[in-house]
């Protein structure tokens, strides 16, 4: 089971060829969702390259946050980037249900769409880049690719017991409520230690660590309860929203 599922969180969440795995199927779904994190570090190295070689050129630290940031966006074809757009557009569109998911289901980009897009990575730079002008380069780059990595933990939430799918169809079937709520706590506790003690090895407070995670788990929440109230559940599009917002969340608190 483990190797179709590590196939299947690095086939979805990254650009990277893998085989594809056997069979898909709710455990292995579940699975895949928890080894997110991990499944992405291609995505937290090449953070942490790119910081190394700014640092190494003396760049400007928003050049080498936006550089970073166009590492990760490159590495997962701008998957959850474009999550979150599809997610602002059908908040705007209607309080209609069914209005809002067929706007989200366009895959144009409309303004409310773009205009989150822009915020979101805009904190996400601004946040990294007080990051890598604070900490020393390779600690700076080794804790925002860490950030990278961990801001994946928010599809354990999306894919929660009792988090209902928005439609029958798609991600719905597979992903949602396949992970339990201990399995999702378990998780979220390992991101508060690991982001606590990279942190604080990169000479920060190992309280800001505690922080990002909290603050990103609570975005996160934000986010999902919002998608349930309006929409009747969550979507691919919503999994994607979440990740952008854990990451912008804990880049700003680490700032």
């Amino acid at each position: 089971m483990l190797p179709d599922a590590w196939r299947l969180a690095v086939g979805t969440l990254t650009a990277l060829r893998v085989s594809p795995p056997t069979t898909v199927d709710q455990r292995r779904a579940a699975a895949a969702m928890v080894l997110a994190p991990v499944a992405v570090l291609p995505l937290g190295l090449a953070v942490l390259l790119v910081a190394v070689a700014g640092s190494a050129l003396d760049l400007p630290p928003l050049v080498v946050a936006l550089l970073a940031l166009g590492a990760v966006a490159l590495g997962n074809r701008g998957f959850h980037l474009d999550g979150l757009s599809d997610v602002a557009d059908g908040l705007a569109a209607s309080y209609d249900r069914e209005r809002s998911l067929a706007v989200m289901k366009t895959g144009t980009s409309g303004p409310a769409g773009t205009v989150a897009v822009v915020l979101v990575l805009g904190l996400q730079a601004a946040g990294l880049a007080a990051v890598l002008a604070r900490v020393d380069g390779w600690w700076a780059g080794a804790l925002a690719g860490l950030a990278v990595c961990l801001s994946r933990a928010a599809l354990a939430v999306c894919c929660a017991r009792g988090v209902r799918p928005a439609r029958p169809d798609g991600l719905g079937r597979t992903y949602t409520q396949t992970v339990s709520p201990a399995v999702v706590a378990a998780v979220w506790l390992v991101v508060a230690a690991a982001l606590a003690l990279v942190g604080r090895w990169a000479g920060l407070g190992w309280w800001r660590g505690v922080l990002g995670a909290a603050l990103a788990l609570l975005v996160v929440g934000v986010v999902v309860a919002r998608a349930v109230s309006r929409f009747g559940g969550v979507t691919g599009d919503v999994f994607g929203a979440s990740v952008e917002a854990a990451l912008a969340t804990m880049l700003v608190a680490l700032s």
